[in-house]
């Protein structure tokens, strides 16, 4: 169990959380929220160890591992899947254990060592790394290429593989959809969902959070105030509670006021100085409760279209796309016809790379068709909010110097009351923008758009840098505009709330979808497991073209091996059987001289007395002829026993 008790912290000066509680239990997933500067990433510090409590105390489990997402990534030579492999630094070190042990050939430890591989899956894991990159939009071919070759949002992905590849008992997200596309988030809000141990996360991404999490954590005031449910839940409880605030506070309040009422008449009476002195010690020991209070919600509108016209724009057989520096055409999205009429609300759908923001560019006119024609409406007032709009920024100009670009013949008071309007007021309005966060930025961006009365808003990605009331500002604004609007987005909020058409940009063509969000998450999980299925396939078939080539490999040096063998025996057997031929040799000799030996001994003739000397001598060689087949036959059998035991 994750408990904060009585905790305090401060950041310099600035008091930050005071004598706040709260607690969360295992496996528990929980959406931290709040205004920025409130203290959440603070607050993961604090859960990661980095920052300790100023008063009261934390605590969790000692034993827990806990694994978070890197904010920088090293432009390192190491490929995909071994970046995302490290993330499993218990497995690391264990597999540097059997390095060690095997150069300094302590097979014991060796032993051990493979064993804990074993029981901590490492013999799966390339492959549950390869599944972690593919469903966060890497291909099969990316996974092997260097992390140097990335760049910085894939990259970012590559942190949140290897953050989700750690064996861990608490997950820390911060924005982890910030870099994702729709079909990844569909992916990793699948994969939570199957997370055992606690999570805890930071997002802006509303429909994300309602999801995932089944907690939420408030951050206001210096207070974490917790939540059962989701983030719509959460909103629901809190508009209740702020309410019931209200309500006692004001009921408190009529009170107040009529016991005061009573003391100021009375207390100068003595006949009712008595009960006037009553009233004080019960105003005195009243518990008082403050008014409900919420931030004032941040609201903006788009300005009245001057024209409507209609259709908006015309594409005809259009390929979009860009040149290359040799001047080749690389076409993106081919065959384009497409009519935008006026008031249509159209959310585009499909993976990253596919062509979404290529085909708003050429929509923009910021970029030339390849071939085919387009045609704008007379009157058509085009306001375009680029995936990176805010690089178009001049950091060292203030808001007031990028709007008076836009209108040079304008009062600076207008100006200033239409930047007030999107919390860009006093000095704010003549600073540099320089310092501003992303979320300032990119509001300054839409009131840029929003000035220029667009009756056609192309956006891409407008929510990546906005908080979840600014995103709720958006939102509102768009539900009214009067205009037409083809948005891309990974906010599905956003998409469900201002859209009412899909069409999907896939496989270099721009269809119609037929179904809403629900149904295009269905659609993206089954792609995603047709794809995991296909690439599992084109392993196996990897697989086993290389066990094949591996097994012709294995024949061929089993058929050196043998022959080495065969080589050796031969080696070996060679002189066993050298001796064998010697002695059978001898053998023969003797046993032919043996027969004469016999043969004369045995003849009655031979013992004449005139004889006599030679067959003396003969009995004498009879002997040793004997003996020494004795002896041969002894060596015969020793070197055929011998010679078994080689061939054995």
């Amino acid at each position: 169990m994750i408990r904060f008790n009585q905790f305090s912290l401060s950041r310099g000066t600035k008091p930050l959380f005071e004598e706040t509680s709260f607690t969360l239990n295992p496996g528990e997933k929980a959406g931290l929220v709040g205004a920025n500067g409130a203290g959440k990433s603070t607050l993961f510090s604090v859960l990661r160890g980095e920052l300790h409590a100023d008063g009261g105390d934390f605590s969790m489990p000692p034993s827990w591992r806990i694994a978070h997402v890197a904010q920088e990534t090293p432009a390192v030579d190491r490929t995909a899947l071994d970046y995302t492999l490290d993330g499993d630094t218990h497995l690391r070190a264990i597999e540097a254990r059997i390095a060690s042990a095997s150069a300094a050939h302590d097979g014991a430890a060796e032993a051990e060592a493979h064993a804990a591989f074993a029981d901590a899956d490492g013999y799966t894991a390339p492959a549950r790394a390869e599944t972690l990159l593919l469903g966060l939009g890497f291909t099969l071919a990316q996974t092997r290429e260097p992390v140097s070759s990335f760049s910085g949002g894939w990259r970012m992905r590559l942190n949140l593989a290897q953050a989700l590849m750690c064996p861990s008992d608490l997950l820390l997200l911060d924005e982890p959809t910030n870099h994702l596309d729709l079909d990844a988030i569909v992916w990793l809000e699948d994969w939570l969902a199957r997370y055992p141990g606690t999570l805890v996360v930071i997002s802006h991404d509303r429909e994300f959070l309602d999801s995932v999490c089944n907690v939420t954590l408030h951050l206001e005031n210096r207070q974490v105030k917790r939540y059962g449910g989701n983030y719509s839940q959460f909103e629901i409880l809190r508009a209740q509670q702020l309410a019931l605030q209200q309500s006692a506070y004001e009921k408190q309040q009529k009170t107040v006021q009529h016991l005061q009422s009573f003391i100021d008449r009375f207390k100068a009476k003595a006949t009712k100085a008595k009960q006037a002195q009553s009233r004080v010690k019960a105003l005195e020991k009243m518990e008082l409760i403050a008014p409900a209070h919420a931030s004032s919600p941040f609201t903006f509108e788009f300005r009245t279209p001057d024209a409507a016209p209609n259709p908006m724009m015309v594409m005809e057989d259009v390929r979009c796309g860009y040149h290359g520096e040799d001047g080749a055409e690389i076409p993106i999205v081919e065959g384009v016809t497409l009519s935008i009429q006026s008031g249509q609300r159209i959310g585009l759908l499909g993976a990253n790379g596919q062509g979404k923001s290529t085909l708003i560019k050429t929509l923009a006119d910021t970029l030339e068709p390849l071939s085919g024609h387009v045609r704008q409406g007379k009157g058509l007032q085009i306001g375009y909010f680029a995936q990176h709009q805010l690089e178009t920024l001049r950091p060292d100009d203030s808001a007031i110097q990028h709007l008076a670009r836009l209108a040079p013949d304008t009062r600076e008071q207008e100006l200033r009351d239409f930047l007030g309007s999107f919390n860009f007021s006093g000095d704010m309005a003549t600073a540099k923008i320089a310092p501003f966060s992303g979320g300032e930025k990119a509001r300054l961006a839409l009131a840029l758009i929003i000035w220029q009365k667009p009756n056609l808003l192309l956006l891409d990605e407008p929510t990546n840098h906005l908080d979840l009331e600014t995103r709720h500002a958006l939102t509102m604004a768009l539900a009214q505009f009067e205009g037409t609007l083809i948005l891309v987005s990974h906010d599905r909020h956003l998409l469900r709330a201002t859209t009412d058409t899909f069409m999907l940009v896939a496989k270099h063509r721009l269809s119609p979808f037929d179904g809403d969000l629900d149904d295009y998450r269905d659609w993206l999980l089954q792609h995603a497991a047709e794809t995991r299925a296909a690439a599992k396939e084109a392993s196996g078939a990897a697989s086993a073209a290389s066990d094949a080539a591996d097994s012709a490999v294995n024949r061929k040096e089993q058929r050196k091996q043998e022959a080495q063998e065969r080589q050796k025996l031969s080696h070996l057997k060679k002189p066993l059987q050298s001796r064998i031929a010697k002695i059978e040799k001898e053998m023969d000799a003797l046993n032919a001289e043996k027969s004469t030996l016999d043969a004369f001994v045995a003849d009655p003739a031979s013992y004449d007395a005139a004889l006599k000397a030679k067959l003396t001598e003969t009995i004498r060689r009879q002997g040793e002829v004997n003996s020494r087949l004795e002896t041969l036959e002894m060596e015969w059998l020793e070197a055929h026993e011998e010679l078994e035991q080689i061939g054995s």
